[in-house]
């Protein structure tokens, strides 16, 4: 375990869902002796169906990349200890950032949006991300899914009845700036620096971030002296935090934060 023990988690969304999608998430590890904290991003604090009904929302709309790991940053900073960080998706990119900032005692990147300079070109990444990234449109306006957009970029490979839940109470407009900024110099890591504890999880069927590219991140960190760890579930696909079965990840990462060497 490790040796600061700390018992706050931080969990960090990814973009166009609600920050509610880690409700039975923080129950789970609140259960297993952890504090847990799942803010919003800016301008995001309600309901689902609200934040859709503000759809064009320029608020959400100008929000950069820059902008949102300073908000989570400052959150990180002003907890008593440094946070484990959990992050998916944009969270989960991040999570690496705040890391390699030295905000966290530790992090995992479900899912993860790869930092700068880690590409692929699989027709799935390049299909799920071309309408969030929305060139050739407006950035005063938000980007949202329509429901065909979602069940390929989110909840594909699930009974279509589960699809339209997951989509009326997750799914949220988004900015494409934010979309855009992970490809530029803010979403930057050193991958060569020493860090602490990471854990990358990917799914063998996510469309949006296609396993071989979070392998590919994965391979990138090169401090030997660093636990950088990665692991693959099958059939997980974007909508990993509330698939049926979430429960065998909350479970790995569980464990996987118990076995860390007390001098980490």
């Amino acid at each position: 375990m490790l040796s600061e023990n700390p018992t706050t988690i931080l969990f960090i969304t990814g973009a166009f869902v609600s920050n509610k999608c880690w409700d039975e998430w923080t129950a789970f590890f609140e259960n297993k002796g952890f504090k847990t904290l799942a803010p919003a991003w800016p301008y995001k604090d309600a309901p689902a169906e609200v934040l859709r009904e503000r759809h064009p929302d320029p608020q959400v709309a100008g929000l950069r990349l820059s902008q949102l790991i300073e908000h989570f940053s400052t959150i990180a900073k002003n907890l008593p200890q440094k946070p484990i960080i959990i992050g998916h998706s944009i969270g989960g990119l991040i999570a690496q950032i705040l890391l390699q900032r030295n905000l966290a005692s530790a992090a995992i990147a479900i899912h993860s949006v790869p930092p700068q300079g880690v590409m692929t070109f699989k027709f799935s990444f390049l299909k799920a991300g071309w309408g969030p990234l929305g060139y050739f449109t407006s950035t005063k306006k938000t980007f949202m899914m329509s429901f065909s957009q979602w069940q390929y970029a989110f909840t594909n490979g699930m009974p279509e009845e589960w699809q339209e839940k997951a989509y009326y109470t997750s799914a949220i407009p988004e900015s494409k700036l934010i979309v855009r900024d992970t490809i530029t110099s803010v979403a930057k890591v050193d991958f060569s620096a020493p860090h602490k504890p990471l854990l990358l999880i990917a799914g063998s069927t996510d469309h949006t971030i296609p396993e071989s590219l979070n392998l590919s991140n994965y391979k990138k960190y090169t401090d030997k002296n660093s636990i950088t760890d990665y692991k693959v579930f099958t059939g997980r696909n974007h909508f990993v935090l509330n698939q049926p079965g979430w429960q065998e990840i909350a479970v790995y990462i569980q464990d996987w934060i118990a076995k860390l060497p007390t001098q980490v």
